[in-house]
């Protein structure tokens, strides 16, 4: 295309006319939708939750320096990997208060097919 919106030969010379010239624009046309088209390619994001299971394996713990119980007898929960829109996000530990019979089984990130599952922590009866 020329700078008044006419296309012009290949050699420069003479504008094209007639049917030529609606080839032309055609021409111009599909390439610009081709254009379009090839910048709307979606690639699948490989780091998202599907059903449940998270497509990329959580960073290793981070280590907590807890300090002592609030209270006496406080059982500290530590922290774990939380995913969170599209990435793994830290959750700080914390103290609780026990509960009588049961212990502490902290979050754990479990291998499930080509991803992981994390089951969530939860107090557990203590077996005698």
């Amino acid at each position: 295309m020329n700078r008044r919106g006419g296309c012009r030969a290949p050699t420069g010379d003479r504008p094209i006319n007639g049917s030529k010239r609606s080839t032309c624009h055609r021409l111009a046309a599909g390439l610009l939708v081709a254009t379009a088209i090839g910048g709307c390619v979606i690639v699948p994001d490989q780091r998202h939750l599907v059903d449940g299971v998270v497509l990329v394996a959580p960073p290793p713990p981070r280590e907590e320096d807890p300090g002592p119980p609030p209270v006496a007898g406080y059982v500290w929960l530590p922290g774990y990997w939380q995913w969170v829109g599209n990435r793994h996000q830290w959750i700080d530990g914390h103290w609780a208060a026990p509960r009588p019979g049961r212990q502490w089984v902290p979050h754990q990130w479990v291998r499930q097919g080509d991803g992981w599952r994390l089951a969530p922590g939860h107090w557990e009866r203590v077996r005698s």
